[in-house]
């Protein structure tokens, strides 16, 4: 039996796998191109060297604050990340996956960029906010990836 084919080898990487789909938020100016194009540059584009992927849960009370107050958590959470994207040091994807893992996490959360340290960096300038500080219920486990080759970036 190949390492591949050992029954402890699937059942770990089934335990392991991310599965999500693109969204909307609502504020994207080409629908489109958010869903469909802008993935696949920033997995293929050249800023694209290392990867931190991992899933998020929040809590349930955050569904059931008023819109308003969510929209204001939200953006605290965003201004974080925009700076760091602003600055050419990390692009992010964002996967709903409700209903959609065995563990009925909320998102599968992916940063890219050039060099490590800036996607760390992003993950513990979040932690304060009021999104990750009051309402994540579960976050990870982080998978760590770095780039060794890449398809070619086809329009």
């Amino acid at each position: 039996m190949s390492r591949l084919e050992h029954p402890d080898n699937a059942r770990s990487a089934s335990q392991h796998a991310l599965l999500g789909r693109t969204y909307g938020s609502g504020f994207e100016p080409n629908l489109e191109d958010w869903l469909l194009h802008r993935p696949r540059r920033v997995i293929l584009g050249e800023g694209a060297r290392w990867a931190i992927w991992y899933p998020l849960r929040r809590y349930g009370a955050f569904a059931t604050l008023p819109h308003d107050e969510q929209g204001g958590i939200l953006r605290e959470h965003g201004r974080i990340g925009h700076a760091f994207g602003e600055a050419g040091l990390v692009q992010d994807i964002r996967l709903a996956c409700f209903g959609l893992d065995r563990d009925d996490n909320d998102f599968v959360i992916g940063l890219i960029g050039r060099e490590l340290h800036p996607l760390s960096a992003c993950v513990q300038a979040m932690r304060s906010t009021r999104q990750t500080a009051q309402y994540m219920q579960h976050m990870g486990p982080f998978f760590l990836g770095r780039t060794l080759w890449q398809s070619p970036l086809r329009p």
